[in-house]
């Protein structure tokens, strides 16, 4: 998960809020004015949260409905910080499975389960790891809490998670648990698709009459 800078625009108050709360986001916190904020060359790596909207500025957050919760004010900025970091409008493709951003959903075919938001956090955090990734990260870059606290709390959280996604779609391996930590396995799955697809490939190549005979046993058997 990249690291973003989050420019508070002329609100101060929502800065000092924020600064108090910072260990909730996933993000570095600056405040500038918007004389200050246009002088800036590149917004790569920045998202804006103002007021109102700034027309020059295209990576923005309008908070104008006040007063607002913090939590709702956390989920909204991790959400789009989300969407940045993904490069994405609103949905992100795990192997079979579907992540919709805007209603923190997870869906395969008909079926929809709902994310809440540490959840759709842990499993886009996961989406990119080869190795199986520790409880200690997950509770400090997803959970943001420092390593001295309890390790149960993120434990319990990906075990409900893991039953959730076992009880809606009858899945109870894509999120897999070892002695080090969590790791989805979608990646596995497609690199056995590959090698089960390469076979047959070789086969059909190497073997052209003895392919056609097996393809019409396989006909004749549907």
């Amino acid at each position: 998960m990249n690291i973003q800078n989050l420019i508070i625009c002329e609100s101060k108050n929502i800065y000092d809020i924020l600064i108090e709360i910072k260990e909730e986001l996933n993000c570095k916190l600056l405040f500038k004015s918007k004389e200050d904020l246009l002088k800036l060359n590149d917004f790569k790596n920045c998202l804006i949260l103002s007021e109102y909207k700034i027309e020059e500025i295209k990576n923005q957050i309008v908070i104008s409905n006040f007063p607002i919760k913090i939590n709702k004010l956390v989920e909204i900025i991790n959400i789009n910080l989300l969407k940045k970091n993904f490069n994405i409008q609103s949905e992100v493709i795990i192997g079979k499975y579907k992540i919709n951003l805007n209603s923190r959903s997870l869906s395969y075919e008909k079926n929809t389960l709902n994310l809440t938001e540490k959840e759709t956090l842990a499993i886009l955090y996961l989406k990119d790891k080869d190795k199986a990734c520790s409880v200690a990260e997950l509770q400090e870059l997803v959970w943001k809490q420092s390593n001295d606290l309890e390790t149960h709390t993120v434990e319990t959280h990906i075990y409900r998670l893991r039953k959730k996604i076992k009880d809606k779609f009858n899945d109870d391996n894509f999120i897999l648990s070892f002695k080090n930590g969590y790791k989805l396995n979608w990646k596995q799955k497609i690199k056995l698709q590959k090698i089960y697809l390469q076979k047959n490939i070789n086969f059909v190549l190497l073997n052209p009459k003895k392919a056609k005979v097996a393809l019409k046993e396989k006909v004749i058997k549907l």
